[in-house]
């Protein structure tokens, strides 16, 4: 039974697995902040359905309340433990069936398993405070095992924590000219990937949002981490089956047992 992963632009994929649908990190805003959206239309209101959504850590590009209010009523929110306390919006979205996690944990939603892996990545809501809650990936187990990696750089337990899977969804960029620790970009990406070892493997999290008026600063940077990230990890990982989708383009992937 195929696994089908669409991906909307920046960390945002839909999964659809056991005819049940994972959202992964959305972000439906034109802008954020000091970012605009530069690259693909915004995903159309279908993909605001899931059963479940899945967010890795409490950065506003990833944890976006105004993008969590338009979820269904009932939607399942897994989101990292205390970050109904350091992001308040949270709170007021009532409809949402929100459940704290950390690494290690399983939660099961219809036929899938949702099994929280660590990050390492700097995840809290400020870039000053305590460390609250952690930055997690995710492993969705149904007919296949996809990695979401949310937002990470390269460790070395990473393969060993996130087990066997079928298919990666790697951050291989960022939204900046330049990434810092704890990020990947397309070279450390590879690396993981020939780690992980997947079946296949998609890049996100590059090539949607760029700072207003940086238009001009390293453009390469926004543009090429997908492509760069196909050539290595055809020298890294040959044997990984690497698709790079456009804006809202899907692939739906065979899994063998």
């Amino acid at each position: 039974m195929p696994v089908e992963i669409t991906w909307w632009g920046h960390a945002t994929c839909t999964v659809e697995d056991s005819d049940t649908r994972v959202l992964t990190d959305p972000l439906f805003a034109r802008r954020l902040a000091h970012l605009r959206r530069r690259r693909g239309a915004l995903p159309p209101p279908g993909a605001w359905h899931a059963d479940v959504v899945l967010v890795s850590h409490l950065h506003a590009d990833h944890l976006h309340v105004p993008s969590l209010a338009r979820l269904a009523p009932g939607t399942r929110l897994l989101v990292p433990r205390g970050a109904p306390h350091a992001v308040p919006g949270l709170r007021r979205l009532e409809g949402l069936r929100i459940t704290e996690v950390v690494p290690g944990d399983r939660v099961e939603v219809g036929p899938l398993v949702v099994r929280a892996v660590s990050a390492r990545h700097d995840g809290r809501r400020l870039p000053v405070g305590p460390h609250r809650s952690p930055a997690l990936g995710y492993v969705v187990q149904g007919e296949a095992r996809t990695y979401f990696a949310g937002d990470t750089g390269l460790f070395e337990s990473m393969a060993e924590e996130v087990g066997p899977v079928d298919v990666a969804l790697l951050p291989v960029g960022g939204w900046g000219p330049h990434l810092g620790e704890g990020h990947l970009d397309a070279g450390r990406a590879a690396r993981a990937l020939a780690g992980l070892a997947p079946r296949a493997a998609v890049p996100v999290h590059y090539g949607t949002y760029w700072p207003i008026g940086m238009d001009a600063v390293r453009p390469h940077e926004f543009h090429a981490p997908g492509d760069e990230f196909v050539r290595r990890a055809a020298l890294h990982a040959p044997e990984v089956m690497v698709h790079r989708l456009g804006h809202g383009e899907s692939v739906r992937l065979e899994v063998a047992r």
